[in-house]
């Protein structure tokens, strides 16, 4: 049984009643994380598991994990209340078709699956998307595909106030149920780019947007010590109706736990790479 709603109140109210839809009420932040156990996690993933597993999808389980620490941003906003999200859906965008194109999927319930399996559940349907076998996101490409730029935004809007404000599941017109879940990703790496911002689209309806940065070696200091570290840096857009900076700097804290040891945070494979590792 989902929780019930709650009203409005306080910085929430204040921010909801000041702003509509993320045109403004955004702000940013940034977090350089030492990707050293990262990478060694990944490592151990591939070689005990075969699967592509990448710090993107590190990520989003990390972030997954935050989300539910810090129960405030796990909520949509509709009608001047809170309602509880029904699950933790992460949104990643991911490239398809050989790399020329970009795409979006939901993994649906990303707090509760291993990294192993989101890693596969985004390489086999990136991989359905670029042959064109994804129904779902090929009904939504080709309705956005046929309408005139003026009527698209009309849709958009009120495809979201449907799908996401009053949570209707309108998959059959490509408009699936909170479709950007309750939060988003996105790799800037793959260009070589470290750190960059991006805004949060108005139909989105989601709290947050993280770019993942391109893993490099800086110089940092550690124990006094100025060494080399392979550093990545994640930037986050956040929609300020959702959360405050104090509810941010809670989800930064979770994040940075997670990725200093993300053996201990997965379900089913920590196990399985920690042996790999030894």
């Amino acid at each position: 049984m989902c929780a019930m709603a709650t009203r409005l109140t306080g910085w929430r109210k204040l921010a909801g009643s000041a702003w509509g839809p993320p045109n403004d009420p955004q702000f940013f932040g940034e977090l350089d994380i030492d990707a050293s156990a990262l990478l060694s996690y990944v490592e151990a993933l591939r070689a005990a598991t075969g699967v592509r597993v990448t710090i993107t999808h590190l990520v989003g389980r990390a972030v997954a994990y935050a989300l539910t620490e810090v129960p405030e941003f796990q909520v949509r906003l509709a009608r001047g209340r809170a309602h509880p999200r029904e699950s933790v859906d992460v949104f990643y965008i991911v490239s398809a078709d050989g790399g020329r194109e970009l795409t979006g999927l939901k993994i649906a319930e990303a707090d509760r699956k291993s990294l192993v399996e989101v890693a596969e559940e985004l390489n086999r349907r990136a991989a359905a998307a670029s042959r064109g076998e994804d129904d779902a996101l090929g009904r939504t490409t080709a309705l956005m595909s046929a309408l005139p730029p003026w009527l698209l935004r009309r849709v958009l809007d009120v495809g979201a106030w449907l799908s996401s404000d009053l949570n209707l599941d309108l998959s059959r017109f490509g408009m699936p149920r909170q479709a950007f879940g309750s939060a988003m990703i996105t790799s800037i790496g793959m260009w070589g780019v470290s750190r960059a911002f991006s805004p949060l689209a108005r139909y989105y309806r989601c709290p947050l947007l993280v770019l993942v940065g391109a893993v490099e070696p800086r110089p940092v200091v550690v124990d006094n010590e100025v060494v080399v570290r392979h550093m990545l840096t994640l930037t986050a857009t956040v929609d300020h109706r959702y959360a405050d900076g104090f509810h941010a700097v809670k989800l930064a804290q979770a994040v940075r736990r997670y990725c200093a040891d993300p053996a201990a945070h997965e379900p089913a494979t920590a196990a399985l790479a920690e042996e790999s590792a030894r």
